[in-house]
């Protein structure tokens, strides 16, 4: 993992990437109001469909932080995490499938993406100069990816410190932040699926160790994660003192102890690493950890990014690549009323 000085020059060089006017959207009256809208109850899910988890409230108070070309809005609020007790930004969006009455009853595969660097105050994956939500949009008009909604959560308290998304003793709880707080207000504010087979994340750098690590953590809540350039260990200098903590943090320690369980379905995690082609410092690590813990339940799979570094643009090329519909073909689509589910190409 980058030491605090070279992810400091990371997260500064990512956050550049975002529009500036977009740094200074305020919630709560700073901006346009955003209301994402749809029913609150509905009929039963019929014997072996998915049951939808209508939005439990209570509900959020959205302003708008960005536009997509496919009419589209990111929304942003302000999250006080009632398990946690962390105060941060949330920015989320929903695609245009969420909004189509064919699919006013079914719950939606929810993407919790995560920046890299500090992460901190912004998520660099809310910008709409990266793509990532019109490519969503159009990547699943294709059949390359399920509709997601995505969650932008900030990953860290500060731009002192980074928490390795963990609950550090003595620290902000970052960890019951983005594995709990996050998921949780989610389901608040969407229609989501009760089922772990529609929630995931991706995230780059020490996003891509936050998220790799909450799958491996919490099988039982989630089932696939996007680690792009991840880092593999735990190794923020908040853990002195702490090496118990720090072990039970640990992704190859989460990995080896869930690839010696039964390979079954209600087991299987699908991790889909991303490495740019230039990425030789941290590459050959990324590619021990496969070859080292992928086994029993614990499916993996490599997209390498030719003349790729360690950004984010060339990991939302690998997306495009393959990652993205790899994964999807191992969630849960949304159901319509009427017609025929999302098929991936085999």
């Amino acid at each position: 993992m980058a030491r605090p000085s070279s992810r400091r020059s990371l997260a500064v060089a990512l956050a550049l990437a975002a529009p500036l006017a977009l740094l200074g959207v305020r919630d709560g009256g700073g901006g346009e109001p955003l209301v994402f809208g749809g029913p609150l109850s509905g009929p039963r899910a019929a014997p072996g469909q998915p049951v939808t988890v209508y939005p439990t409230g209570p509900p959020a108070r959205f302003t708008v932080a960005g536009s997509v070309d496919d009419g589209t809005r990111i929304g942003v609020t302000t999250l006080t995490g009632r398990k946690s007790g962390f105060t941060g930004k949330v920015w989320v969006w929903a695609p245009p499938q969420y909004f189509d009455p064919r699919y006013a009853h079914s719950g939606f595969p929810v993407l919790v993406a995560l920046p890299g660097g500090h992460g901190y105050p912004g998520n660099y994956w809310r910008g709409t100069d990266l793509g990532l939500q019109a490519g969503i949009s159009r990547w699943s008009r294709a059949g390359k990816s399920l509709p997601f909604i995505v969650a932008m959560p900030v990953l860290n308290p500060d731009f002192d410190h980074y928490y390795d998304g963990s609950d550090i003793p003595g620290r902000p709880r970052m960890g019951t932040w983005v594995a709990e707080d996050v998921p949780d207000f989610v389901r608040a504010n969407f229609r989501t699926f009760a089922s772990r087979d529609g929630w995931a994340f991706m995230g780059s750098s020490s996003g891509g160790f936050v998220g790799l690590k909450s799958v491996l953590q919490h099988p039982d809540r989630f089932k696939a994660v996007i680690a792009s350039g991840p880092d593999t260990v735990p190794d923020s200098p908040l853990w002195r003192g702490h090496e118990r903590e720090r072990r039970a943090n640990d992704p190859g320690r989460l990995a080896a102890a869930l690839g010696r369980r039964p390979d079954l379905p209600r087991n299987v995690v699908y991790l889909a690493f991303q490495l740019g082609s230039g990425e030789t410092g941290i590459g050959p690590k990324v590619k021990r950890f496969i070859r080292t813990y992928t086994k029993g339940p614990v499916k993996s799979r490599l997209q390498v990014i030719p003349g790729g570094g360690h950004n984010a643009r060339t990991y939302m090329r690998g997306l495009e690549a393959g990652s993205i519909e790899w994964i999807s073909r191992h969630l849960q689509p949304p159901v319509p009323d009427r017609g025929t589910t999302w098929r991936g190409s085999a």
